[in-house]
């Protein structure tokens, strides 16, 4: 059990580290020319000649490699859990450390958040909780799925604003990449999911560039992050059967992942109602 306490505030300090980096990329890429997914490699350019840019990018690498090290010791949804708690920090970090300045609804999911992180830690006194090895076809299935749900939120437009389409695209794509980072550390035939891994890090961090691009870092980053922990929360059931305590620990766990739920309902409802930007887009 020490190990999976120790994987959990990795996944804290992995989500401190990102949130921040986010807010860090998000006004290094609002300020550069407008990105384009046509051409991959003049927006590359621009993103590695941007000094503030590519220190907040290392930063984000840095707290990922913490939070492979978390997969390794605790369970998926837990570890997920955990990082949503992310969300507060970045809530408070796009104002400027100013949290009266975010909107009511903003509050409340930052609340909604800081509320399920003291639910799961609650609920993981005294229990023992594992990961198995997933169904091979049915994993390929969930990262399949997911992948087209994100390129199609890419391509399709929608009434949805786009920093907010873009940010949900880019979860998803983080998504698969952490449940490939999940499956990766079980090690064997596993090792395989490198593949997708690599493939959905670099192409969701392109993506959520793209949605820097079009609104504030809590619209883009904020969406992408609590899809990227909403969805493995799910995989960590459905694909590494994972179980919930059967006593009342597990309704506290399941009040802690309604939290996360509430708090990504209230930013995506908040997000919606704020203006796009004219001043630079993504093709």
């Amino acid at each position: 059990m020490l190990d999976v306490w120790i994987g959990l505030v990795l996944a804290l300090v992995s989500a401190l580290a990102v949130n921040w980096a986010y807010t860090q990329e998000h006004d290094a890429a609002a300020g550069l020319p407008r990105l384009s997914f046509r051409r991959p490699r003049y927006s590359l350019g621009l993103l590695l000649h941007n000094r503030p840019w590519l220190q907040a990018f290392g930063t984000e690498t840095a707290g990922w490699i913490v939070y492979v090290v978390a997969l390794r010791l605790a369970p998926l949804s837990l570890v997920q859990a955990v990082s949503a708690s992310g969300i507060a920090v970045l809530a408070v970090l796009s104002v400027h450390g100013h949290p009266s300045r975010l909107a009511r609804r903003e509050r409340l999911a930052v609340a909604a958040a800081l509320v399920g992180l003291v639910l799961l830690a609650l609920s993981l006194v005294g229990s023992k909780p594992v990961s198995h090895n997933p169904d091979g076809v049915l994993t390929v299935i969930w990262l399949t799925a997911s992948a087209g749900a994100a390129v199609a939120l890419m391509v399709v437009r929608t009434s949805f604003a786009r920093a907010a389409q873009l940010g949900l695209a880019a979860g998803l794509l983080f998504a698969d990449g952490d449940v490939s980072a999940k499956l990766v550390s079980f090690g064997g035939i596993w090792l395989v999911a490198l593949v997708p891994l690599v493939a959905c890090y670099a192409t969701g961090t392109s993506v959520l560039q793209g949605a820097f691009q079009h609104g504030s870092a809590l619209t883009a980053a904020g969406l992408a992050t609590l899809v990227t922990n909403a969805v493995p929360i799910a995989a960590g059931f459905v694909l590494f059967d994972e179980t919930l305590p059967r006593d009342p620990r597990g309704a506290l766990q399941i009040a802690a992942f309604a939290s996360i739920v509430v708090s990504a309902a209230l930013l995506g409802r908040s997000a919606a109602g704020k203006p796009v930007p004219e001043t630079a887009a993504v093709d």
